[in-house]
């Protein structure tokens, strides 16, 4: 029998060989926390600011485990955070992201749907009381669902996409392209209602009013938070204590 080669480190040539090939697709030799700078920063951030102020609510949720009262699904653009726009704490919010805030129709199947998987963790084993899909403006998935023609070369995005093509198609009469955008972003959202209400379980909390189901709108340049309305338009989310108006 032949003898594994070794490296001077007295390590196999073979498990050498496999480290190289991994640090060459992490990107290289260089160490983490060189690459990881700006997240090791913020880290340090936390750990000089948040930690202390929190410190107390994350020990309470490791002892007892995460009760959180919402589930909220958002878009993965990095200018969109839930738990800052909402001003939640820590263990507060169950939060899932995508391309556009999108959910899909509730399918039976042996594929892997990570939205669909989230959604039945906060609802089934969470028992969270209210949903809240969150759309946005200058959203980039509304943008690529608009493009035409439409963009090549994509693996998942396009196809993801494809889950908002009634937006699209119901949104063609626009006025103008900016008009379009804003109507599709909040197309999607009303989209993601009416597909959470193909799920069993959802339609079965909602008739039992141990769940309730919102859309809302985040508008980027301005800082405002839209909230769906039983007529189907969205209005700002008023102030504690302010009257709608009439």
């Amino acid at each position: 029998m032949s003898e594994t080669p070794r490296s001077p480190g007295g390590h196999s040539t073979s498990a050498h060989q496999d480290r190289q090939t991994f640090n060459d697709r992490r990107g290289g030799q260089e160490p983490a926390e060189v690459r990881l700078k700006p997240l090791i920063d913020g880290y340090r951030r936390f750990r000089t600011t948040e930690w202390p102020r929190e410190r107390e609510r994350f020990e309470l949720t490791a002892t007892h485990g995460q009760q959180p009262h919402s589930l909220v699904i958002a878009c993965s653009d990095s200018r969109v955070d839930p738990q800052m726009i909402l001003g939640a704490r820590p263990g507060e919010l169950f939060v899932v992201r995508n391309v556009t805030n999108l959910v899909p129709p509730h399918e039976h199947d042996e594929a892997h749907h990570g939205t669909s998987a989230a959604i039945e963790f906060a609802v089934r084993v969470l028992d969270v009381g209210r949903i809240l899909v969150l759309g946005h403006g200058m959203c980039g998935g509304v943008k690529m669902l608009l493009d035409d023609p439409p963009p090549v070369g994509f693996d998942f995005a396009t196809r993801w996409m494809d889950l908002a093509k009634d937006a699209k198609s119901m949104t063609a009469d626009c006025d103008t392209p900016e008009d379009r955008h804003k109507a599709c972003e909040e197309a999607t959202v009303r989209l993601s209602l009416e597909n959470l209400l193909t799920f069993p379980w959802v339609v079965e909390g909602v008739s039992a009013s141990r769940l309730s189901i919102h859309g809302g709108y985040f508008d980027i340049r301005h800082g405002t938070l839209y909230i769906l309305q039983p007529d189907g338009q969205f209005a700002a989310a008023r102030d504690e204590g302010e009257r709608p108006a009439t």
